[in-house]
């Protein structure tokens, strides 16, 4: 399905739920050991320290998890070559720019550089948001544009691109 070559970056995309990370981490830990681990999640919460925790728990010897909630692009920059990794996720990460009131479109096109020149097989987790109704406030309305936009630039430089719903992958490119 995705090409696991040096080289090549697959976007896995889908709703809230739908399975993208699991299905990520399965495609990733089918390629040679040792496996990277980008998580830009931030634990504000209980909620979000129970997620974070069990994603943890689905990965076992093998993987070296890289916290980067804002410098994603500086964390896969400082990859070696032919290092296999998931980047999980962008939404997220695209989240913590706009709560720190970070320049949105600059960090967007410097991840969108680096993601487009892949030095191994890179896995980018993302939500799709946009198939919902048009959120009621600015912010939420600002969000959706910027990861639409995000998704669309990713999308553009992957080689592979897969839909998930309900667990299932569906190759869209």
């Amino acid at each position: 399905m995705p090409d696991r070559a040096a080289g090549a970056l697959t976007l896995v995309i889908g709703g809230a739920r739908s399975g993208k990370s699991a299905h990520a981490e399965r495609l990733v830990s089918a390629c040679p050991a040792p496996w990277s681990y980008i998580a830009t999640a931030q634990a504000y919460d209980e909620e979000m320290r129970q997620r974070i925790a069990l994603h943890r728990s689905r990965r076992g010897d093998g993987w070296t998890t890289i916290e980067a909630p804002l410098d994603l692009a500086g964390a896969i920059e400082a990859l070696p070559d032919g290092q296999p990794v998931l980047i999980d996720c962008l939404t997220l990460w695209l989240t913590n720019h706009m709560l720190a009131d970070h320049d949105v479109e600059a960090e967007c096109r410097r991840l969108a550089d680096v993601l487009s020149r892949p030095r191994g097989p890179w896995f980018v987790v993302s939500n799709e948001i946009g198939q919902g109704i048009v959120p009621d406030n600015a912010l939420a309305r600002r969000f959706r544009d910027a990861a639409g936009r995000l998704n669309q630039d990713v999308a553009a430089v992957a080689g592979t691109v897969l839909l998930m719903v309900a667990g299932l992958p569906l190759k869209v490119k």
